[in-house]
């Protein structure tokens, strides 16, 4: 019988790769909570329409990445692509609205069925962060600080650079949609076919193409800070102060652009050349019109997300894998004993693990193979007196140690 193997773009995390990831998900999670946020979970799979409304039914991420089924009820569900618009269903359905602002931090998988590659898969993980209820340049800043100590806090900071731009408010994007379908226009036959259909939809998403064709029009293509109104100017330039005063370094890059409506003013990445072609591992912006999309209120947000995998790759160093402490009876009455040691180990905080079976020499050399840090020995002489032998497996020295005393002395 043919072994069953992981379905494609899907992997099992274990080892070395498991300590990777919950060594990023819990550094975001601390440096999340020290900026006020909590956390929240929602379902794996939501209503389609979730997902529709938000990321836009010209989106390649709506009309070929989505795992989207009918259930037996005839209702169509889809496995969530992305948290930000779970998060703003959520905060409508809990009636939330009216206790604003919420600063929430999310972690979890994502399903999108596209070309696995390197650090990107069909099932992948997230960690996410939204400030929801916040109309102001500060928010952003903040949220963009956030996500700056998170990658210093994992080392990697050295490999990325944050780079910014505006949308500018809704006068701003009206006036440059205008700008860019006049650009696009004019060279409409010589757009690829996705193109020449976002022209007519969506003309930001042309930005986004990466189709050889298309490049030479989108370099020549204008920018928005030429069609910047007063106000959506200034609101920029605050966020700009901020994070100065925040201490993160950015660099301006006016292609950068998200195409749906409910997105206005700042955008932002964190891009590495660590990672081939696949370079941005955290990404936002401000969506102050995805809560309505959802039934809610007008409501200001700022958010970002940022790939697991991709972090993981980043790190200079796995994570060590946590030192035990092995306990070792040696004869049929220091069997029992040994369980009492283990479980106060365990209840004092301390990794404590015993092997099933062996003799001394065996249990040792097992010991040695999970890493123990040190090794608890007890015979029945060592009983008789109250005692145990502790050896440090780094050094070879072993000391005699009360067996109350054994959770101080391995703490």
């Amino acid at each position: 019988m043919t072994p069953l193997q992981p379905v494609r773009g899907t992997r099992d995390l274990i080892g070395e790769d498991q300590r990777r990831h919950t060594h990023v998900v819990e550094t975001a999670r601390r440096i999340a909570g020290l900026y006020g946020f909590d956390e929240w979970s929602t379902p794996i799979f939501e209503d389609t329409a979730v997902f529709a409304r938000s990321l836009g039914d010209t989106s390649d991420v709506v009309t070929k990445e989505m795992y989207t089924f009918t259930d037996r009820s005839g209702e169509s569900v889809t496995l969530r692509p992305e948290a930000t618009a779970g998060v703003c269903r959520a905060l409508v359905s809990n009636g939330l609205t009216q206790t604003l602002p919420q600063k929430v931090f999310y972690t979890g998988p994502m399903f999108r069925y596209e070309r696995p590659q390197k650090g990107r898969y069909r099932q992948f993980h997230q960690i996410d962060v939204e400030l929801i209820g916040s109309a102001e340049p500060l928010a952003d800043a903040e949220v963009i600080a956030l996500g700056w100590d998170v990658l210093k806090s994992l080392g990697v900071a050295g490999d990325t650079v944050l780079e910014l731009n505006t949308l500018g408010d809704r006068e701003s994007r009206d006036s440059y949609r205008a700008a860019l379908v006049a650009h696009f226009g004019t060279h409409r036959d010589a757009l690829s076919e996705d193109s020449r259909t976002r022209l007519e939809r969506n003309p930001l998403r042309i930005l986004d193409s990466k189709e050889s064709c298309d490049a030479p029009f989108i370099a020549a293509s204008p920018t928005i800070g030429e069609h910047l109104t007063p106000a959506a100017r200034e609101f920029y330039e605050g966020v700009k102060r901020h994070l100065t005063r925040f201490g993160v370094p950015f660099r301006e890059n006016p292609r950068i652009v998200r195409g749906l409506d409910y997105y206005s003013h700042t955008a932002f990445e964190f891009v590495t050349t660590a990672l081939g072609a696949q370079g941005t591992v955290l990404a936002g912006g401000r969506y102050d019109g995805l809560v309505e999309e959802m039934g809610g209120p007008p409501t200001p947000a700022i958010g970002w997300a940022a790939g697991v995998e991709r972090l993981s790759l980043l790190l200079p160093a796995p994570p060590a894998a946590p030192a035990p402490v092995a306990v070792i009876p040696v004869g049929a009455e220091a069997e029992a004993a040994a369980l009492d040691v283990l479980q106060a180990l365990r209840h004092a905080g301390i990794r404590a693990e015993t092997a099933y079976r062996g003799n001394l020499k065996r249990r040792m050399e097992q010991a040695n193979r999970r890493g123990a840090r040190a090794a608890v020995i007890l015979g029945e002489a060592e009983l008789a007196r109250g005692v145990a032998q502790v050896k440090d497996l780094a050094t070879g020295g072993q000391t005699e140690v009360a067996l109350a005393e054994l959770p101080r002395r391995l703490a």
